[in-house]
C-alpha cells in the first residue's frame, strides 16, 4: 500500500536506553522522561514537526518503549491524525525466525525502509527523542532545497574545549560539508552536529542498503554513512542553528535545561504561543496554592497543590507540597508528594515518588568541594522513607 507522495517525512530516534539518567530510565524510554512540568523529551521533536508542517513521523522505539507507547497514541495531542500520514511507533522489525534489535542509528532506519517507501517522499527527515529545542524544519529544508542538497546537516556552533564530544565538520566557504569526523579527538572545526539530518530518500536508501551488508560497520550515520558520502562526493551542507539546543543526556543537563525554563526571560521560552510544544495532558483534579505557600521564580503545573515553599524550582502535573516543606532549585516530576518539613535543594525527584516528612535531599554546592557535588536523585515509583538523607551526588 503506498499513499499520496510527500515532500517531507520525519523519523524520530527514540530507542535509546538513556542509562547515563541513571534511575529515571530504569524502566522508561529516555524521550518519555518528563520534562518542564508537564511535558516529555519526546514532545519537542512531535510539536517541532507539527509547527513546520510535517504531517507524517515515524517514531523508533527499542528500550522499555511501553510508557512511551502508551504516551503518544493516536497522535490527537500534536495534531498528527492525518489518514494520509500521521503518527506511527515502530519497534524492531521482526523476521519470520527472530526479531532483530537496532544495531545502530543508520540500521534503525534501515529496519524501516518499507515504511518510508509507502510514502515515496522526496526527503526525510531524521531526528533524536531526546533532544531540547524549537527549530523550524521547514527553514531546513528549504534551504536544503535551494543547495541541491543530498544531506542537509543541522549545526551548532559550540566551544572547541567541548568539540569532541560531537561530531565535527569542516565547511567551505558556500556551507558546504567537506570534511565530517565523529567526536574527533583533535577537532579541526567547532560546528557541531546536532543529530537533525535531511537526506534526498533515494540517495539514503542505497547508502542503508550497502551499509547493512558491510559486516564491518557501525551502522551509524555519524561514523558510516554521511563520511562516507563525503567520500563519494554527495553535495552535503551545513545549517546553521542559533536558538537554544541542549542533548539532556545526563542528570545535569537534564536539571540544568528545567532550570533554563525558568525566569522572565528564560533562555528557553516555553510560553511563546507562535511556537508551541504541545503534549498529552492527564486530567488532574485542580490546583491549589495555600494562602500560607510561597512560589518564588517558579513554574507549578496545573493539578498540583502547594502549601509550602517552593523556590527557583518545577513542580510537575499532580504533585504536592505539603505544609513545612521546602523545595530549592529542583525538578519534582509528576504525581511526587514532599510530605512536611522535607527539604529538596538542587535535586531531581523521580514520577511517582514519595519523600516522607523530615527527609533531606541535596544541597547547595557552596558546601561541598565541586567533584563532591552534584544534583541528587530520586528514581521514578520510589518512597523515601522519614529523616533520610540523601547527600548530594547520590542516587537512590
Amino acid at each position: 500500500m503506498s499513499f499520496k507522495k510527500k515532500d517531507c517525512i520525519a523519523m524520530i530516534l527514540a530507542g535509546g536506553q538513556g542509562s547515563r539518567l541513571l534511575v529515571l530510565t530504569e524502566n522508561t524510554a529516555k524521550p518519555a522522561v518528563p520534562f518542564g512540568g508537564k511535558y516529555r523529551l519526546i514532545d519537542f521533536p512531535l510539536s517541532n514537526c507539527v509547527n513546520s508542517g510535517i504531517d507524517t513521523v515515524g517514531i523508533l522505539t527499542q528500550y522499555q518503549p511501553l510508557q512511551l507507547n502508551e504516551y503518544i497514541g493516536n497522535g490527537l495531542p500534536w495534531g498528527l491524525t492525518s489518514s494520509s500520514g500521521g503518527v506511527h511507533v515502530l519497534s524492531p522489525y521482526s523476521k519470520s525466525q527472530s526479531s532483530e534489535w537496532y544495531r545502530g542509528t543508520a540500521n534503525a532506519i534501515y529496519q524501516n525502509i518499507s515504511f518510508i517507501d509507502r510514502y515515496q517522499p522526496e526527503n526525510v527527515l531524521i531526528l533524536s527523542g531526546d533532544h531540547i529545542y524549537k527549530m523550524s524544519y521547514d527553514k531546513m529544508l528549504k534551504e536544503h532545497v535551494e543547495n541541491k542538497a543530498e544531506c542537509t546537516i543541522a549545526v551548532l556552533e559550540v566551544p572547541i574545549e567541548e568539540a569532541s564530544r560531537f561530531g565535527i565538520m569542516t565547511t567551505d566557504e558556500k556551507n558546504r560539508i567537506v570534511e565530517f569526523e565523529e567526536k574527533p579527538k583533535e577537532p579541526k572545526s567547532t560546528k557541531a552536529s546536532m543529530g537533525i539530518y535531511i537526506f534526498k530518500w533515494d540517495i539514503l536508501r542505497k547508502y542503508l542498503i550497502e551499509d547493512n551488508e558491510d559486516e564491518t560497520s557501525s551502522n551509524d550515520f555519524g561514523k558510516n554513512i554521511i563520511p562516507k558520502m563525503i567520500n563519494d562526493k554527495h553535495r552535503l551542507f551545513a545549517y546553521n542553528f542559533e536558538g537554544y539546543w541542549k542533548d539532556v543526556g545526563t542528570i545535569d543537563s537534564l536539571w540544568q535545561s528545567n532550570m533554563d525554563i525558568l525566569g522572565e526571560e528564560p533562555l528557553l521560552d516555553m510560553r511563546d504561543p507562535e511556537n508551541r510544544i504541545y503534549a498529552r495532558n492527564y486530567s488532574h483534579p485542580c490546583s491549589f496554592i495555600s494562602p500560607d505557600a510561597e512560589i518564588v521564580n517558579s513554574y507549578v503545573a496545573e493539578g498540583s497543590q502547594v502549601y509550602g515553599k517552593v523556590t527557583n524550582s518545577i513542580i510537575s502535573t499532580g504533585c504536592v507540597v505539603e505544609a513545612g516543606a521546602e523545595v530549592y532549585n529542583s525538578f519534582v516530576m509528576p504525581n511526587s508528594v514532599i510530605e512536611k518539613r522535607s527539604t529538596i535543594r538542587y535535586a531531581i525527584i523521580g514520577e511517582d515518588s514519595v519523600v516522607k516528612s523530615n527527609a533531606k535531599i541535596g544541597d547547595d554546592p557552596e558546601f561541598y568541594d565541586k567533584k563532591e557535588w552534584g544534583i541528587a536523585v530520586v528514581g521514578k515509583d520510589k518512597v523515601v522513607e522519614k529523616n533520610t538523607i540523601l547527600l548530594p551526588k547520590q542516587v537512590f
